[in-house]
Order: structure tokens, then C-alpha cells, then sequence
């Protein structure tokens, strides 16, 4: 009998939601993003250092002994929520959690407490949409050099360390500076992928790829509903926000019955994903039916998700169509993120075998 997860914030997480919330508004302002999204560089490198090196987020599931800050799954769920609210071009997500992830279930301590300090931000060098368990690409290995080509890579083009899969089974650290990153076309401007190419690129074994791939897919699924639970409730608040304050018939449009009833919808749904992103964030932290949690989160929160950037933008009539205004980010970040980390179908079905529970 598993113990009741606990689904509350502590005042230490409500501490560090507060501290990371005060600094991404002076660093990641809408404008500021959208010009970003406009640039050569969307990534947010003032802020990923005021973070990583500044806050020490980095290292918050690297433990104290190996330069991190020992903490947890909860807190950098915590911290998801609000890089998810400001829709952050920040490659945390991918640094922080996946490819550190990977480096735990190697005990790559030099590398772990390179990327817990912030000096050096890693990628797991698997594609986005991946699922837990699902199959990848992997590398050729010849002559002790690594060969072949990788796509959909995440946050490649500021990651200084790649973390490679290659056919013999293992998991390679190749420097960013042997390989070559090509940039794809990405409907998320504030994530962008990329194409890994290897030619002959240096790399020094780690350990076995399956198990390391697994753990770090399975927490970049659980912590993702975390982002997509903060992009969900940012566009929830200030779309009441916006109907409260717009007029029709002289009367603010939020009295509507009809939107009343919409924004109740979308508020219920809002809460259900809290519990599901908080439950899985526990049992990622306590190793308890982590795979159940996470699964059963990814399985709603897409949808949840997407529904809100879609309502927000519906809602915000004309101006949410036009590209001044941030709302376009989030729906852009919610739909890559239906995808990515596995989708609501293959999370379902992934549920269903876990629980026994098999479709007709």
C-alpha cells in the first residue's frame, strides 16, 4: 500500500517559486522573448545564468556531495511552473533535468557537478518527441570515434556537452565543439531543435545508454507537466484578467454567462493537472509507482494544456492575433509540448500496460 501523495506546496517551495518568479520578470518580459524569437540567439543566456549560477537551480537534483544543491523532483518541479509561466528561453528542462538524469544513472559525477554549477549546459542527444522506453536513434562507433546523425535535438545549439547513445549500448560525452548543429524548423521559437551531426567526433563512454536514456526520458515527461501546468495557469489568469477589463454593450464581457462557463471548464481542468503534475513530481522524488504518475500526468496534460492557450487566444479576440502580444508563444510551447517527452496516446497506452488494463 503506497502512502498519500502530498500535493501541497511547502513554504520552502513557495519560496523559491516567489524567487525564481521575481527574477524571470526582470529577465524574461514578453517583449523581451518575442525579440528573442525574432534573433539569431533565442536563448535567454542572462538568464540561464542568473538561474544556474545565481540561484544554483541547476544542481537542484545533483546531491550536495557531487556540487549540487540535493534537493528534489518537487522543487524543480516548482521551478518548471514558473519557467512555464513565462514561456523562459531557458534550456533547464533539457539541462537541469533530462541530460542530468542521464548523468546520474551513469555516476558521471565530474560532469554532474559541471552542469550543477551552471559552467556547462548538456543535452541528451535523443529527439524530443521520445517517450520513456521508447526506441532511439543511436550513433555509429568506429575506431573509437562516433559517427552518424541525430535529429530533433533540443536545446542542442547552446549545449556545451552532448550526451550521445551509440550502437555498441553506451552513452557517450562528446564536447559541442567536435560536432556539427544544424537548427530545424521549430513551431516553438523559445525551444528550439536541431540536427546532430558526427563525423568522427571524440567521445568518452559514460555508461550503458537503455537504462540512462529510460530514467532521464521518464523524469523529462514528469517535470514536463509541471512547465505545461504553469503555461496553462499564466494563460487561465490573464485571460480572466483581460475579460474583466474588456467592454461590450457597456458591460465587461467576463459577466457573459456563456464565458463564465468556458472559464469554469478550463479552471476544473486546470486544478485536475495541478494534482496530476504534483503527484508525478512526489513520486519521481520518492521512486514510488513513478512510472504510473508519470504517465497518467502526460496522458492529461497536453490537452489541458493546449485548451487553455487555445481559449486564451480565442478570448483575447483581436489582439491575441497579433504577434505583439505573448499568447502566441504559449500556444506554440503547449502544442510542441503535446509532443514532446511522448504523446497523451503514447502515455496512454503506456498507463494501460502498466496497470493491466489492455484496449480490446
Amino acid at each position: 500500500m503506497s502512502a498519500q501523495p502530498d500535493l501541497l506546496y511547502s513554504e520552502e517551495e513557495e519560496a523559491l517559486r516567489a524567487a525564481v518568479r521575481d527574477l524571470l520578470a526582470d529577465h524574461c518580459d514578453a517583449p523581451g522573448v518575442i525579440a528573442r524569437t525574432e534573433s539569431d540567439a533565442p536563448h535567454d543566456l542572462e538568464a540561464w545564468k542568473a538561474l544556474a549560477d545565481g540561484m544554483g537551480l541547476a544542481g537542484l537534483l545533483v546531491p550536495e556531495e557531487h556540487g549540487g544543491q540535493g534537493a528534489g523532483h518537487r522543487e524543480a518541479a516548482v521551478v518548471l511552473e514558473e519557467l512555464g509561466r513565462a514561456v523562459a528561453p531557458v534550456p533547464y528542462l533539457t539541462s537541469a533535468v533530462v541530460a542530468t538524469e542521464a548523468l546520474l544513472a551513469c555516476d558521471a559525477f565530474d560532469l554532474l557537478a559541471e552542469l550543477a554549477s551552471g559552467r556547462r549546459i548538456g543535452a541528451l542527444a535523443v529527439a524530443l518527441h521520445l517517450a520513456p522506453g521508447a526506441a532511439h536513434q543511436a550513433v555509429r562507433v568506429q575506431d573509437g570515434a562516433l559517427h552518424g546523425e541525430l535529429t530533433g535535438i533540443a536545446d542542442a545549439a547552446v549545449a556545451h556537452v552532448l550526451l550521445v547513445p551509440a550502437d555498441d549500448g553506451g552513452l557517450y560525452a562528446v564536447d559541442a565543439d567536435a560536432v556539427t548543429v544544424t537548427p530545424q524548423v521549430s513551431l516553438d521559437l523559445t525551444r528550439p531543435v536541431a540536427t546532430v551531426r558526427l563525423d568522427g567526433a571524440p567521445g568518452r563512454r559514460l555508461g550503458d545508454a537503455e537504462p540512462a536514456v529510460r530514467r532521464a526520458l521518464r523524469a523529462g515527461a514528469g517535470l514536463l507537466a509541471s512547465e505545461q501546468l504553469g503555461l496553462a495557469e499564466w494563460t487561465l489568469t490573464e485571460t480572466v484578467r483581460y475579460l474583466k477589463e474588456r467592454k461590450q454593450f457597456n458591460r465587461p464581457v467576463g459577466g457573459f454567462q456563456a464565458l463564465k462557463h468556458r472559464l469554469a471548464q478550463l479552471w476544473l481542468e486546470v486544478v485536475n493537472l495541478r494534482a496530476a503534475a504534483r503527484n508525478a513530481a512526489g513520486a519521481l522524488a520518492s521512486g514510488t509507482d513513478a512510472d504510473v504518475a508519470v504517465a497518467v500526468a502526460q496522458a492529461y496534460a497536453a490537452s489541458v494544456a493546449v485548451h487553455a492557450a487555445e481559449e486564451a487566444l480565442q478570448l483575447h479576440a483581436g489582439i491575441g492575433m497579433t504577434w505583439e502580444h505573448p499568447v502566441h508563444l504559449y500556444l506554440k510551447r503547449a502544442k510542441a509540448d503535446s509532443i514532446a517527452y511522448g504523446t497523451a496516446g503514447a502515455h496512454r497506452a503506456a498507463l494501460a500496460e502498466l496497470v493491466d488494463l489492455q484496449a480490446p
